[in-house]
């Protein structure tokens, strides 16, 4: 299949770029219309009792108050005539805005609670549909700001996703305005030449143009991510230079031992080419643990990085050959200076590199599994929560609104955890829950159909008046105002003990941010066994097919996992402790659990994929008759700089978001480029070749049945080509010529 891809792209080379063009532009036209479809949120799990009682509470109840208006008297006092008429109408305008199912308000009838402790500030509470951030918006553009004798700010869970929507997407243009000039540069530098520098970001650029066309499609069947933007832009582009990086580097390999570009072409397909086609298998299947989970927020990074692996493979395979064939020697044009050094075959450093470890496999390698094993320690201490208002910068308006709810009013009102009751529930047994409810340790009052409740008796003042809306059709629903910090310990804690209390009827759901997180770590706990066993799983088979032993993917496993364990334990480090918050500008807070779920899978595809690069030409040198030290070195020799160039080029697209001003993107970009590097060189450097020497010839066994199915059904980079000797690389075959085709400096 592989040689009959390069005949065709050397064939009809024009005819193959034309429709890769009407391709682009086609995919670019339809993924224009993602953006529109794309939502907020989705770190809940649907199927939980949170969401459960959140699908109550918007049939029967109009929806839980998801916007809150802080207003501020300008003059200082509440009760002044112009304050209280310009209340009113904020309070009548919102109530007739269309997208507003329900409001309550200091202004309306029982809303006297809704005021701050030295009556200078107000609440007026809605529900609004968040499906469409746009919207939002809208309507918080026309009611916040100056409004006379008061001045208006949005905050709350709709009013956070839309401004975390619209940071991100500053944020995007930002790092790509970074990015991308910053990787041609680099590109350029590494090449040695403009022309070869572009070939790579013709894979980007189609790989990214086609899944956003992808996520139009899906979009318009189901929920997903806007934030699945950021991860196609940063592992199209990366990809795209990894598998460039990898053709165009043999290719030019070939040319230069005097192979014609057809030769030189089908060379590179079958080799490159075949290790690109296992590369993005293991990627795709360190992906497709996402689907695992319940929330669409992960679901949505399958669908986008399982997108974005397959056109960037298929790009490659098709788009780049073609384009090689078209140049030919012309690959090289706009040489650089330096063009010549970077043009070699082999990296002598590298290769000397390996030639050291292997020599003192123990001294070298203890020193760098220390290190990584005291940069996971901080793991032990991680805490673990879901996006809230700390994510933005101080300034930040849904920031300021909920420091003022915490610090300024008696309970929280906007952050209430409501309660609703499974079918009908009589009166009297609402009232005996609300008030076993009240007496529970942070709770400042419960609000029922029945009344309001504290302590476990019936408010009588004015401000225990309970609004409407809290009974239908013997469905009840209560609202429980505590006094604790959201997404604390503190307030979890809280959300298990309401539902241990035996409720009315045959039973309640209790809801809100504070129960949605406790049942997104649930869900993502409860499925993380599984994906962790889909991962090990499907690594270890297509690992064992590429190199035909079961040692070699124990090994890449192993490694693997000591890598990220690093990186995720270095964000803990940095994001939860607090460390470089003011050179970031981030404020501290418990890992996001869904970003480090989403880091974990898609950093351990990605070294996968250096695994691949490398293993696949330490393979074909051992196959060729090297010793296990030859073929190591000489491995390394030949991968070393194309791996370092690739993960460098990488993480800088990854560094990128860190310049953004949402804290979780940027733990996932920081930790994503710090895994890279990590894993390319501490891992791909170091601990590869001293395991590779420790392990000897047992790197390479299998059981004699699993030999025999792998020489059925295994691929290898070298495989394959026996049935053509034609295309056999012009390569001694015996150790020692192995041993002459190293560079004298790591010859063993």
């Amino acid at each position: 299949m592989l040689r009959r891809i390069a005949d065709l792209t050397h064939r009809r080379a024009r005819l193959v770029l034309l429709f890769s063009l009407l391709a682009a532009v086609g995919l670019g036209a339809i993924g224009l219309g993602a953006f529109g479809q794309l939502k907020g949120g989705g770190f809940d799990d649907p199927d939980s009792p949170s969401s459960r009682a959140a699908a109550v509470i918007d049939d029967t109840f109009q929806g839980e108050d998801n916007l809150v208006l802080l207003v501020r008297a300008e003059g200082g006092e509440l009760a002044a005539p112009a304050v209280q008429k310009a209340g009113t109408e904020l309070t009548k305008g919102l109530k007739s805005q269309p997208g507003v199912t329900r409001v309550a308000s200091y202004w309306a009838p029982g809303g006297s609670a809704l005021t701050s402790r030295d009556h200078t500030q107000a609440l007026v509470l809605a529900h609004v549909d968040q499906e469409d951030a746009q919207e939002v918006k809208k309507i918080t553009d026309k009611w916040t700001g100056d409004r006379g004798a008061i001045s208006v700010r949005a905050g709350g869970g709709a009013a956070l996703n839309e401004q975390v929507n619209a940071q991100v997407s500053k944020d995007l243009a930002v790092a790509e305005g970074i990015a991308v000039p910053l990787t041609l540069i680099l590109l350029t530098i590494a090449f040695g030449s403009v022309v070869a520098a572009l070939v790579p970001l013709a894979i980007g650029l189609v790989a990214i143009l086609g899944t956003f066309a992808e996520l139009y499609v899906i979009g318009g069947v189901t929920d997903v991510s806007v934030f699945a933007v950021n991860l196609t832009t940063a592992l199209g582009l990366g990809l795209g230079i990894d598998y460039g990086l990898l053709l165009v580097s043999r290719f030019r390999e070939r040319l230069g031992a005097g192979d014609e570009v057809h030769a030189a072409l089908r060379t590179t397909v079958r080799t490159a080419g075949r290790t690109i086609l296992f590369s993005a298998a293991t990627v795709i299947a360190a992906l497709a643990a996402l689907l695992l989970f319940p929330p669409f927020f992960l679901r949505s990074f399958a669908y986008a990085g399982i997108g974005v692996v397959l056109i960037a493979a298929l790009s490659a395979l098709f788009i780049v050959p073609a384009l090689l064939a078209a140049l030919g020697h012309r690959v090289n044009r706009g040489r650089l200076p330096w063009a010549d050094a970077v043009r070699k075959p082999d990296a002598p450093l590298w290769g000397r590199v390996a030639g050291t470890v292997m020599r003192r496999p123990v001294l070298t390698a203890l020193p760098v599994l220390a290190a990584l094993l005291l940069a996971a320690a901080p793991l032990l201490g991680a805490s673990f929560g879901s996006p809230d208002e700390r994510v933005l910068p101080e300034n930040a308006e849904s920031r300021q609104v909920a420091a003022a709810l915490q610090h300024d009013f008696a309970g929280n009102e906007s952050a209430a955890i409501p309660v609703v009751t499974e079918g009908r529930a009589a009166d009297g047994a609402v009232a005996a829950y609300a008030r076993k409810i009240s007496r529970l340790e942070g709770v400042v009052r419960v609000r029922a159909a029945t009344g309001t409740y504290a302590e476990g008796r019936p408010l009588r003042e004015p401000g225990g008046a309970t609004p409407a809306g809290y009974s239908e059709q013997g469905v009840h629903r209560l609202d429980v105002t505590t006094g604790v910090t959201p997404a604390s310990d503190r307030a979890q804690d809280l959300v298990h003990e309401i539902r241990d209390v035996p409720g009315p009827g045959t039973g309640t759901l209790v809801g809100g941010r504070d129960a949605a997180l406790v049942d997104s770590k649930a869900s993502i706990g409860d499925k993380l066994p599984a994906a962790i066993a889909w991962v090990v799983g499907s690594t270890f088979v297509l690992l064992f097919l590429f190199t035909g032993s079961i040692v070699q993917p124990l090994r890449a496993l192993v490694l693997n996992g000591i890598s990220l364990t690093a990186a995720i334990g270095a964000m803990v480090w940095v994001f939860q402790d607090g460390h470089l918050s003011s050179l970031l500008g981030f404020t501290a807070m418990p890992m996001d659990t869904s970003m480090t779920v989403l880091m974990f899978c898609i950093v351990f595809g990605l070294s996968m994929d250096y695994e691949v690069f490398v293993t696949s030409r330490v393979k074909e040198l051992h196959d060729a008759g090297a010793s296990d030290r030859e073929a190591v070195v000489g491995g390394l020799s030949h991968t070393g700089r194309i791996v370092t160039m690739a993960a460098g080029l990488l993480a800088v697209s990854f560094f990128a978001f860190v310049t953004g001003n949402v804290s979780f993107i940027q733990m996932f970009g920081l930790g994503s480029g710090l895994a890279i590097l990590i894993d390319a060189v501490a891992v791909r450097g170091v601990l590869v070749p001293a395991a590779m020497r420790l392990l000897g010839r047992a790197a390479w066994y299998a059981p004699g049945p699993l030999r025999k199915l792998h020489a059925k059904a295994g691929l290898s980079e070298s495989g394959g080509a026996a049935d053509d000797p034609a295309e056999q690389p012009a390569e001694p075959a015996g150790p020692a010529g192995a041993e002459e085709r190293l560079p004298a400096s790591t010859s063993v």
